[in-house]
């Protein structure tokens, strides 16, 4: 059996060219409104003009691959490389066993379920030589010219559903959220409230029985274990909301921040734990939009450096990596 990990990641676009059909892929295909593209675009321009997600993944598999002695791919859920790319590019290379693992900790049907359905479609079409590139990975747009395999593979699969109790991860947080607190004058410190956030989801998630609330809400309870933390000096909020006509997950933290000003708070921490790389959700939504509504009110919001590439990232993936490759005899 030859084995490889496989990191997967939401995907960002490489230049402000890419912006459209980057959105048409998420969007399922339906044409993407000039506003949103306008609005999206400047979003990417005011953080450099493209997202640095891939190269930080790609560097991430660079580290964990020299920790491990193993080949790590990076798979892109909506930009190049796909999904599917990868999947071929990896059975070309002889592999018949993937370890799959999301940049992402926390499990929902609508996110880390779309990883996998995405990744079990890859591998189907593999194995009965499809063509079809559409079906497989929504390559609606720019459709990469690579050759299908056709030799009906038969690939083991181990997808990491999730990973959000994973003690490194935690620890890393905890700690760039420690070291954050002290960007704060002394005399502020024990008046900061410290918010813990996410991307915010579709609320019909909780009435399907899904775990993504509850698992966010105890990680920002270990969190605020392991900082010593009382009830009262952090919280938890989403952030990112999409407009689409439907009610999300809230509070958000655009409504939270004011909020807390009308309460008297000064001094915020924001703290996302969610995430794990720079994107345009940290580097646009909270680095420019949040901190222009916590300009607005007076107040001063902080927040700790992503995991990125970091060791302690890398720690955490090696450790769910080995989990899998060597697993614990069952009693």
């Amino acid at each position: 059996m030859t084995t490889a990990i496989l990191l997967l990641a939401y995907g960002g676009p490489d230049s402000l060219d890419d912006i459209p059909a980057y959105l048409l892929d998420i969007r399922g295909g339906r044409e993407t409104p000039q506003h949103l593209i306008d609005e999206i675009s400047e979003r990417y321009r005011l953080i450099g003009g493209s997202s640095p997600l891939l190269g930080i993944t790609r560097s991430a598999a660079a580290r964990l691959q020299a920790e491990l002695g193993l080949p790590v791919y990076v798979g892109m859920r909506h930009w190049h490389p796909f999904i599917r790319e990868t999947v071929d590019e990896m059975l070309a290379d002889g592999l018949d066993h993937i370890v799959a693992i999301c940049m992402a900790p926390h499990f929902s049907t609508l996110s880390i379920g779309a990883y996998r359905a995405r990744l079990q479609e890859a591998l189907a079409a593999a194995r009965t030589g499809s063509a079809d590139h559409a079906a497989a990975n929504s390559q609606r747009v720019s459709a990469p010219t690579y050759q299908t395999s056709t030799t009906s593979p038969e690939v083991g699969l181990d997808f990491v559903d999730s990973w959000y109790t994973q003690p490194e991860y935690l620890d890393a947080l905890a700690a760039n959220t420690a070291a954050t607190l002290q960007r704060f004058p002394a005399t502020d410190r024990d008046e900061v409230l410290v918010v813990f956030t996410a991307h915010s989801l579709p609320e019909f998630i909780l009435q399907r029985g899904d775990p993504y609330d509850r698992q966010l809400r105890e990680t920002a309870q270990l969190l605020a274990d392991r900082l010593e933390l009382p009830a009262e000096r952090w919280m938890f909020s989403y952030q990112s909301a999409a407009q689409t006509g439907v009610p999300w997950l809230g509070p958000q933290i655009e409504a939270v921040i004011p909020e807390l000003a009308a309460q008297g708070r000064q001094n915020v921490l924001i703290t996302p734990v969610g995430f794990i790389a720079d994107h345009v959700e940290v580097l646009y939504d909270i680095d420019i939009g949040v901190q222009a509504i916590a300009a607005r009110h007076g107040m001063r919001v902080e927040r700790p450096p992503m995991l990125n590439d970091s060791p302690p990232l890398i720690a955490a993936l090696a450790a769910i990596a080995r989990a899998q490759l060597n697993p614990e005899p069952r009693g």
